[in-house]
């Protein structure tokens, strides 16, 4: 087994991990357990220095092993929004559009809020249209 498929593994399986109610439920014990040690260190330097240090690493850590998980989430939702464009009667221009360039990306917004807008607008006068019908 590769050492990538190795982290991408181990990167998934901590992911799912760090987002369950149980592994919240333990890293509030452990801080619970921390607080309570406090008067038995003085709450001393060393006593908050184990807090601190714990805490960082294991952030530090785990924005990478989600930053990994997260990146191959988008690219797999993606590839299925480009299916679905490229099997639907949508623009093909539309593929990979996460590859243009800033400028364009909000040419292209702003044409389709155009759109949404006249959609709301003629949505509105369907509406209208219906509540000024005598009911039966």
């Amino acid at each position: 087994m590769s050492s990538s498929s190795l982290f991408r593994r181990f990167a998934g399986a901590t992911s799912r991990a760090a987002g369950k109610p149980t592994t919240f439920i333990v890293a509030v014990l452990i801080v619970v357990l921390w607080a309570a040690t406090g008067p038995l260190f003085q709450f001393g330097d060393t006593w908050q220095l184990v807090i601190n240090t714990s805490t960082t690493i294991i952030t530090f850590l785990m924005v990478f092993l989600i930053q990994n998980t997260q990146n191959r989430d988008s690219a797999a939702v993606q590839i299925k929004l480009d299916e679905l464009i490229r099997s639907s009667r949508a623009h093909n221009a539309l593929l990979a559009l996460e590859e243009l360039d800033d400028e364009t990306l909000a040419r292209i917004r702003a044409h389709y809020c155009r759109l949404a807008e006249k959609g709301r607008s003629e949505l509105d006068n369907v509406e209208e249209a219906l509540a000024a019908e005598p009911e039966d």
